[in-house]
C-alpha cells in the first residue's frame, strides 16, 4: 500500500478514537485501501466495529480475508454523499445497522484515493435528515429495495444501448396499485412464472432494464415479482406537491405513493438521478456525477 500521508494518518485517527467510544455504534469506512493496521492497536473492539464499503470486487475479498465485514458498492462515479446513503441502504438490508444506531463515517472521494472526510450519522426514520423508514415499508424487505435501487442507479448511469432512459418502479401494496392503475400496452411479464418474474432473478433484472424505455410504470408485489411494466398511474394531482425541475415520473410517484402505502423508485431521464418517494415525497436521492454514453 502507498504510504499514507501525516494529514490522512490523523484523519484515520480521529475516526478510529471516535469509534472507540461508547457511543458510537459502528465504524463504517467507504474507499477500497485497506486502513494501516497501526491505527487499531490496542483498539481490537473497535475494529470489531468497522464495516468497510468497497467497489473493487477483488478488494472485497481482501477486506473480507482480513476479518471486516464488508459491503458491496456499483462501480459508478459517484459522490460521497451517494456513496454513504449506499452504504447505509445496503447495511441496514444486510442487518449490520438498526434504527437508532450512530455510526462513524470515514468517507474517500475515489474508491482508491485515501479517506478525507469524516461524518457523523444516525440511522433515523424518514423524518430525520439521513431517513431510512422506507427500507421498514410494510412486507417489502430490505433486501428487495436494495436490490431495486442498485438496478436504478445501474439504468441511471448506463441507460439502454447508448441512450438516456428514465423509468419509474412501484413496490409494496401491490393490489391498491394494480386498482389505481391501468395498461398502456401490453404486459411484456405476463403467462411467466413468478420465479421467471422476480427482479432477484438475473435474468429478470436483465429483463426490467430493457423495458425500463416502455411509457409507464412497473409494479413489482412485496416479494419482488414484477406484476405489470407499461402501468399509467391514477392519482389526485391537486394532493400532490414535488419540486420544481421535476417532471410527469416523479409527479406519478409522489401521487401513488401518497394514496397507497407503496414505495417508489425513479429515474430522471434528463439527469439519471434515482430518487426514492414514500407518503408522496421523496425520502432519498442518488445523483451519479458522470453518465456512460
Amino acid at each position: 500500500m502507498a504510504k499514507t500521508s501525516n494529514y490522512h494518518i490523523e484523519l484515520i485517527k480521529a475516526a478510529v478514537a471516535l469509534a472507540s467510544k461508547r457511543t458510537f455504534d459502528h465504524l463504517l469506512y467507504v474507499g477500497d485501501i485497506p486502513l494501516p493496521e497501526e491505527v487499531f492497536r490496542g483498539k481490537s473492539a473497535t475494529k470489531k466495529k468497522l464495516v468497510q464499503a468497497v467497489v473493487s470486487e477483488a478488494q472485497r475479498a481482501v477486506v473480507e480475508a482480513a476479518g471486516v465485514r464488508v459491503i458491496p458498492l456499483p462501480q459508478y462515479d459517484l459522490g460521497r454523499a451517494e456513496k454513504l446513503k449506499l452504504s447505509l441502504v445496503s447495511g441496514i438490508a444486510r442487518g449490520l445497522f438498526e434504527e437508532g444506531d450512530v455510526v462513524v463515517a470515514l468517507l474517500s472521494g475515489r474508491p482508491v484515493s485515501k479517506p478525507d472526510s469524516i461524518l457523523i450519522v444516525t440511522v433515523g426514520p424518514d423524518d430525520e435528515a439521513v431517513g431510512f423508514g422506507f427500507l421498514r415499508a410494510e412486507g417489502v424487505s430490505p433486501e428487495i429495495l436494495e436490490a431495486l435501487i442498485d438496478l436504478a442507479v445501474m439504468i441511471g448511469v448506463e441507460g439502454w444501448e447508448g441512450r438516456p432512459v428514465g423509468s419509474l418502479f412501484v413496490i409494496g401494496d401491490s393490489k391498491n396499485v394494480m386498482e389505481q392503475s391501468r395498461p398502456l400496452s401490453l404486459n411484456p411479464f405476463q403467462g411467466y412464472s413468478e420465479d421467471e418474474r422476480n427482479m432477484l432473478n438475473p435474468e429478470v433484472k436483465r429483463a426490467l432494464r430493457a423495458f425500463a424505455v416502455l411509457d409507464g410504470a412497473f409494479v413489482l408485489r412485496e416479494d419482488g415479482v414484477v406484476l405489470a411494466a407499461g402501468r399509467y398511474l391514477n392519482f389526485e394531482e391537486k394532493d400532490v406537491r414535488i419540486p420544481l425541475g421535476l417532471g410527469s415520473r416523479h409527479m406519478a410517484a409522489a401521487g401513488i405513493t401518497h394514496e397507497t402505502d407503496a414505495t417508489a423508485v425513479v429515474i430522471s431521464q434528463t439527469s439519471g438521478t434515482v430518487r426514492v418517494f414514500r407518503h408522496g415525497r421523496a425520502v432519498m436521492e442518488l445523483a451519479s456525477r458522470t453518465r456512460r454514453p
